[in-house]
């Protein structure tokens, strides 16, 4: 197996209070942002019409913005769907025309434009009550998988590893979603779903994490919590290294290869790897480290032998 020895021991704590101050002042941003601006929510969410024409040539987004607004659709959304002769059209959620022959009626306007160059891929609709329903089941998700990992961590490791590692995972998700509020990017189904798996991702290397501390503290007898921490850090900073190289070349493919249908997939799990494989290193300890974890905190309790309080039988 191919890996890299780091035989000095790196001083990782050093910076855990500026972490811990410019991630603090990222997550009052992001939820800010998340406040003000919100998200550019998908269809998925909002309800509405999604309508996927194909043109024979490059297609002029501002000329089709102009056809559609003159004939009383001011508000859709145009742009390009992976190439520059794929155009998605989104509609908001209309109660004065016909879902069925809403395409229909597009596809005709654009005809009028650009006729014989012009044809229908795909028209999708999602009731604004789905969508409502979707943004509530979604958010439920995420904070059931988080009340559930902080209940398994404290069980498996001790509740201030619990804290340590729901902190960083919330760290992870606002920060992932304020970036798609700063840049506007869609938020459909497919970026809820790559939240979660970022989610699962972070979690991974915070196990990872707590474990190799843990077995620091049992191990090591002579250091202060601080070295122990550091000298866990540099012991599992091979693996999470070849671990978040290989994520992200992948991710890297589906960011630039994958197409326009899971381009906000591909965003949301490269920001969340490398943004989580962060948290691992100095959110999740940090903050152990802040609650006081120690060596005694992690021993094992003393077994009772049987027999061992009573008193002799004279």
């Amino acid at each position: 197996m191919i890996g890299f020895n780091f035989q000095t021991t790196i001083n990782f704590m050093k910076l855990k209070i500026p972490a811990l101050i410019l991630s603090s002042i990222l997550i009052v941003a992001s939820l800010g942002l998340i406040t003000t601006k919100g998200l550019n929510w998908g269809l998925d969410f909002t309800g509405g019409t999604v309508i996927e024409v194909g043109y024979q040539r490059d297609a002029d987004l501002s000329a089709i913005r102009s056809v559609l607004a003159d004939e009383g659709f001011p508000d859709a959304v145009v742009q390009y769907f992976g190439s520059s002769q794929e155009v998605l059209i989104r509609i908001g959620p209309r109660d004065d025309i016909e879902q069925v022959t809403l395409g229909e009626q597009i596809l005709s306007l654009l005809d009028q434009q650009d006729a014989d160059t012009v044809d229908m891929r795909r028209i999708e609709f999602v009731g604004p009550s789905v969508g409502a329903e979707l943004k509530e089941q979604g958010g439920l998700a995420t904070l059931a998988a988080l009340i559930c990992i902080m209940i398994y961590v404290a069980f498996r490791f001790e509740w201030r590893f619990a804290l340590g590692a729901v902190a960083a995972l919330a760290h992870d998700v606002i920060l992932t979603v304020g970036l798609f509020s700063l840049l506007g990017l869609e938020f459909d189904l497919t970026v809820l779903a790559a939240v979660l798996a970022v989610i699962g991702y972070s979690l991974n290397d915070t196990i990872v994490v707590c474990d190799r501390i843990r077995e620091g503290f049992l191990r090591i007898r002579e250091s202060s919590p601080i070295e122990v921490v550091n000298e866990s850090l540099t012991g599992t900073l091979s693996r999470t290294f070849i671990t978040s190289l290989t994520t992200i070349l992948v991710l890297l493919v589906l960011f630039f290869k994958g197409g326009a249908l899971i381009h906000g997939f591909a965003t949301a799990l490269l920001f969340g790897v490398v943004i989580g494989t962060y948290s691992s290193v100095y959110i999740a300890s940090s903050t152990s480290l802040l609650l006081g974890i120690s060596r005694e905190d992690l021993m094992p309790p003393p077994v009772e032998k049987e027999g061992e309080n009573t008193e002799p039988l004279i």
